[in-house]
């Protein structure tokens, strides 16, 4: 079903910056076009794969974390938050440091309360500084994550963030970079 998903990303553009590899993608860059038809494939197959009947709210991540929260939310009339890169200073916002392998920043939280029932989307798992980092703010407010999707994993990405944060993360595709191309692994 996610045959769409893997065939872009096979056939996305590999920039090379230093000696690293970068695969560009609309799901993880918002370029090339990103196809409504690739968005509602990985929307109806998490929609199909996991059980939203507990969910109060969608978290995204700034900054390709917004088009997937926002797709699912419009297909499961379930509303939606994004964890923000600048804060607003509302009550109750909660800063949260992030470090990837890129780079460090601070993340903002806002409207996820003790005891929500939460659906956590970004676009890529590589490093799990960020989706390391957001799971355990959300953790120390005490809202409950039902469920952890990231379309895309990169590497080992998703072994890190579950050893680090003891959460079941449920990635799409699994990928790695070989000779400079995207290649799909095969559980």
């Amino acid at each position: 079903m996610l045959e769409e998903l893997k065939k872009s990303l096979v056939e996305c553009p590999v920039v090379k910056k230093g000696e690293y590899f970068y695969f560009v993608h609309p799901i993880s860059d918002g370029v090339p076009l990103v196809e409504s038809k690739l968005l509602n494939n990985i929307m109806d197959y998490i929609i199909d794969n996991f059980d939203l009947s507990k969910i109060d709210k969608i978290v995204g991540v700034e900054s390709m974390g917004i088009p997937l929260a926002t797709a699912l939310s419009l297909k499961t009339d379930i509303p939606f938050v994004i964890i923000r890169k600048r804060s607003y200073g509302l009550e109750g916002e909660r800063k949260v440091h992030q470090q990837t392998g890129y780079g460090k920043s601070e993340l903002f939280i806002n409207n996820i309360k003790e005891e929500d029932n939460l659906l956590l989307i970004d676009d890529v798992v590589s490093t799990g500084g960020t989706l390391t980092s957001v799971i355990n703010a959300i953790d120390e407010i005490g809202a409950n994550l039902e469920h952890i999707i990231i379309p895309i994993e990169k590497d080992d990405g998703r072994k890190i963030v579950e050893e680090a944060t003891n959460k079941k993360i449920s990635t799409l595709v699994k990928i790695k970079m070989v000779d400079g191309k995207v290649t799909i692994v095969e559980d």
